[in-house]
């Protein structure tokens, strides 16, 4: 019988945390294809496909190939996705209804105070005062999963009249083209504000339009209500422009309600991977079976 080995690929940070063992997720992934019969090794990233008998685990993505998958944190710890592609909008979750009645009420809320203490500790809702924009990369540019460019975008929210705040990347690398296009739209719209900390400025956002920016994600933990403009897994409770269009979407959101608690419930505990449970590795291998690993 020919023996199958598990490669899962981590940056040079991951890599060394996995092999200093406190890497839970890793652990999980390398104990379940281990009940099976497979070797499992860590290795460092890169573009080249697996060898023949070897199935690969990237993180974030990696080369297209039938045994390769990809792995990606929920948003939140300890929450994971192995997937077949890294575009999150692509998965199935993205695909799959969202019926709040099935899931129970109480423990939802139970999630969702968990996670509002244990992944924004410091931040109370206040009363609203500005929409909140956070920005992404490439702000000139209409990619093909996005509605229109982010500048289009941030165009549309402050021609509401309502106070705008535009927060950049953090770890963004923005072109003078960029900068003097926001810049201009910020002498164009006096009630639109470039800057400030994403997170901080949720507090007091009345809603939140974005692209598919992960403090879309996290707007949910405070119950406050999305707009977007781009494809992503979590869109089943937003206000989607695609299917709204801009002026609807952006004229309902300051009275949009939504089972912001069951949904996290339902996006966390039932679609993703919960590294922490009982169900872990079972849930892993499952995932990994599809597209017809042999496990």
């Amino acid at each position: 019988m020919t023996e199958r080995m598990l490669r899962i690929h981590l940056d040079a940070g991951l890599l060394e945390q996995a092999r200093s063992g406190s890497f839970n997720f890793i652990n999980r992934i390398v104990s379940a294809v281990e009940r099976r019969g497979w070797k499992a090794e860590l290795a460092p990233e890169t573009d080249a496909p697996p060898e023949r008998y070897v199935y690969a685990l990237h993180h974030m993505s990696g080369p297209t190939h039938k045994r390769v998958k990809i792995f990606r944190r929920t948003y939140v710890y300890p929450y994971w996705h192995i997937e077949s592609e890294p575009q999150r909008w692509r998965w199935q979750v993205a695909r799959r209804k969202f019926r709040p009645a099935a899931i129970d009420q109480k423990e939802a809320r139970v999630l969702i105070h968990h996670l509002r203490h244990r992944v924004m500790p410091d931040i109370t809702p206040t009363e609203p005062t500005h929409v909140l924009i956070p920005l992404q990369r490439q702000l000139t540019q209409r990619r093909s999963f996005q509605t229109m460019s982010p500048i289009e975008m941030v165009s549309a929210v402050a021609k509401t009249g309502k106070p705008c705040i535009a927060t950049l990347h953090p770890n963004g690398e923005y072109t003078p083209e960029e900068t003097e296009a926001l810049d201009l739209l910020a002498s164009i719209y006096p009630n639109l504000k470039i800057g400030g900390n994403s997170r901080d400025l949720l507090a007091g956002a009345e809603y939140v339009a974005t692209q598919n920016s992960a403090v879309a994600f996290e707007a949910y933990l405070l119950a406050r209500p999305v707009v977007l403009f781009a494809q992503i897994d979590f869109h089943h409770i937003a206000l989607n422009v695609s299917e709204l269009g801009v002026e609807e979407a952006l004229s309902r959101a300051p009275d949009h309600k939504a089972y912001y608690a069951k949904y996290l419930w339902w996006f966390l505990k039932d679609q993703a991977i919960d590294a922490m449970a009982e169900t872990a590795e079972e849930r892993i291998l499952a995932a990994m079976k599809k597209g017809g690993w042999p496990l």
